[in-house]
This record gives C-alpha cells, structure tokens and sequence, in this order.
C-alpha cells in the first residue's frame, strides 16, 4: 500500500517542477527573444512480479509483469521557434531571422543572446543596452573601405565618436559668361571654394585675359603661386569649343597634416556672350569636416555605419552571429544570455545571412517565443496531474485507515 503513496509524491514533485517551467515562460511573455522551455517526463523503475517466459512447445509465451514506481523528470529544453519581429524604430536595435545568436564578451569567455537591444557606452563601444557587455564583430581597419574582412577573428566593436572626416574637393564646375565685348587683353577676376582631405577651406583665384577674337587664357593662383593654367576657345554661338589642356586641372599644397590639393575643372558650362562678366563655380564636390551625427546598423547583412555631420558616412565593422550544432544544449546564464554546455558543440562564427546564418533585421526587437494558449494550457494539465496524485496519496491513506480499523 506505501508503494502506491510514494509513486503518487513523484508525480507531484514532477508535477511541481512541471509547474514551474510553465510559471517561468509565463513570467518571460514579454521578455525580449526569450526563448520558452518544455518539459518531457520519464517513468521510474518499474517492479518485474513476473519476467514472463517463451513459446515451449504447445504451450505459448507469457508477457512479463511489471508495476511502475511513478515518474520523474526526463529534461527540459529550451525550444528556439522564432519569436515575432517587433519594430522599434530605434537604429541599434536588431532581431535576427533565422538561425544565430548575438555574441558578447564577459571578460574570461563569451555570451550568446537573441536580444540585440545595443548602444555605444561612453567609451565608443558597442554594447548591450541592458548589461553593458561589448558586443562582438569585426573592426574597419581601413577608414573609408567598404568591406570588411569576415573571416578574421573577431573582436569588440569601436565607434569613433570623436572622428572626424572630410572629402577633399576632385571636381570644380564653373559655369556663368564672359562678356564677348570684352577687349583684347581685358581681364576677368573670379575665385571659388575649395577643401582639403582635412576639411580646410581654400580659396585659389582665377584670371581670365582675352587673348583673341574667340580665346581666353586663364591662370590659377594661391598663396602657393601659380596653381594651373589653360586656354578656353568658344565657338561663333558663344559656346565652348575645346580647351587646353583638355582636362584642366589646379594643384597646390593642403592644410597641415591634410594631402596636396589636386582637382579638375570643368569649364564647359562658361559662356561668352555681350553680356556682363559673371563666371563663379557652380559646383564641387568636396566636404568641410564632420564629426558623428548618428551610428545605424544596415539590414540584413548587421554592417554597422557612422553617419558624420556633413553627409558623409563611414563602415565601422559588422555584428558576428554565432550558431551550434545543438542549440539545446546551451546553459541558460540569466540576464536573456546563454553560455556554452558540454553537449551544445563549439560556435561557428561568421556574418548575417551567410553560413546559414539569419538575417538581421534593423529598427526591430525579437519578442518572445512563448505561447501563452498553450501555457494556460500546460498549466491546466500540471494542476489536474497534480490533483490527480494527491487523490491516490488520500485513497491510499483512507485504505491504510481501514487496514487500522480491522483491529477494533
């Protein structure tokens, strides 16, 4: 009769333990790319009364006995269904599509998540926005490269807040007339703006002397002298026929630290028509400098971007996602992170949407996993099961009551 009490109390702590699974997935409803866990039960020992016996002769065989001693736990696994992308409209904000998790460094070792709510500390690192642990990818070691090299190891990612980049002027465009009453050897004076790699301005002038009916010739200078020179024909229209050299070009000195100034200029759009002297660029093509405005991460592929104030943009490094042979057999460590187990396999490193790997999906957080119909569920079967073994401990106890009573 005890053997009946004691198999029911296993079915209550299994049923116990049942009940805290399915509490826990409730409590993490709502908890970013939290992934929700399953209970699979095993019986226990069962006592053979009788092992049975084989066909002999005429006579058949006979089925073992057994009684069942009750239940116990067989695992719990983490179940990796993917969870609902929800929009954030925040830029470092990530979801992953498919299969990976984000990787994180702790320090000694490394912590895998699907949470990929980042930030940049104050330091310039790209982190977790809720522990703090720096984010793992691969660095731009090349400034203005645009791709990066994925099968280096990888490391943490530095934004560099206080860069600053410029783009230093290639192309000049002037446009606008000269005036065509203009006398043999009468000058024209204009100047334009420029900039160097380091974002300097400069200002080269121009001077334009009429050498014929139809010719100018003009010099550049800056405070370095002369900087370029050509001629410019119009045709009988007042349009440019040819120039020469064919591509006019002006050099002179940067700024300190900054490259030689070297640009082209375009003096196609000139005009030279009975009209007043107004030639001045109308176009170039470089940038003063500009510090970090914004950071962003790109769909799909996790690169991520500075974005400077004057337009430009520049590839700092890209997200690593890490996969496992067996996903379930990675530890839960708290804090929306898991770590490597014995039976989880070693991580395979590599970019976003390659590898097999998911896709990154930008401005958007994973939700959780868990179903809560199915729980309610769950927990309507843990409470009858529950139910159901305290009933077979007080039926057991009522026999036992009777057994005492014969004595009277």
């Amino acid at each position: 009769m005890l053997r009946s009490m004691f198999t029911a109390i296993s079915a209550l702590n299994l049923h116990q333990d049942y009940l805290d699974v399915i509490s826990d997935n409730l409590a993490n409803a709502n908890t970013t790319g939290f992934k929700s866990s399953r209970v699979v039960f095993q019986d226990l020992l069962s006592e053979v009364i009788s092992p049975g016996a084989a066909p002999a002769g005429s006579k058949g065989g006979v089925n073992p006995t057994q009684i069942g001693l009750g239940a116990q736990l067989g695992y719990i696994a983490p179940v990796f269904t993917q969870g609902m992308t929800q929009s954030t409209g925040r830029n470092l904000d990530c979801a992953i599509q498919g299969e990976g998790f984000f990787i994180f460094d702790q320090g000694l070792d490394r912590r895998y998540s699907r949470d990929g709510s980042f930030t940049v500390d104050a330091s310039g690192y790209l982190v977790s926005s809720s522990s703090g642990l720096r984010v793992q990818g691969w660095q731009n070691p090349n400034p203005g490269a645009t791709t990066l090299d994925t099968n280096a190891g990888i490391g943490e990612i530095i934004i560099p807040l206080d860069n600053t980049i410029a783009r230093e002027t290639a192309t000049v465009r002037l446009g606008g007339n000269l005036d065509s009453e203009t006398a043999i050897d009468g000058i024209v004076n204009t100047s334009f703006t420029v900039f160097d790699s380091m974002g300097v301005t400069h200002n080269p002038a121009v001077r334009f002397t009429r050498t014929g009916a139809n010719t100018w010739s003009w010099t550049a200078t800056s405070p370095a002298g002369v900087t370029g020179s050509g001629t410019v024909t119009f045709d009988s229209s007042g349009h440019v026929s040819a120039t020469n050299p064919a591509t006019s070009t002006i050099t002179f000195p940067g700024s300190t630290g900054a490259e030689q100034v070297d640009f082209t200029v375009d003096m196609t759009d000139i005009t030279m028509l009975a009209n007043s002297n107004s030639v001045a660029s109308t176009f170039q093509d470089g940038l003063a400098a500009g510090s970090v405005s914004d950071i962003y991460i790109a769909q799909n592929t996790g690169q991520v971007y500075a974005v400077y104030s004057n337009g430009l943009k520049e590839l700092v490094g890209q997200v690593a996602l890490a996969s496992f042979t067996n996903p379930s057999g990675l530890i839960r460590d708290g804090g929306n992170y898991f770590m490597i187990g014995l039976n989880s396999g070693e991580p395979a490193i590599s970019a976003a949407d390659s590898a097999g790997k998911g896709k990154i999906m930008t401005s958007s957080l994973e939700a959780s996993n868990v179903d809560m119909a199915q729980e309610f569920t769950n927990m309507i079967l843990a409470q009858r099961g529950f139910q159901a073994s305290s009933r077979v401990i007080s039926t057991s106890d009522e026999i036992l009551q009777e057994l005492v009573n014969l004595k009277r």
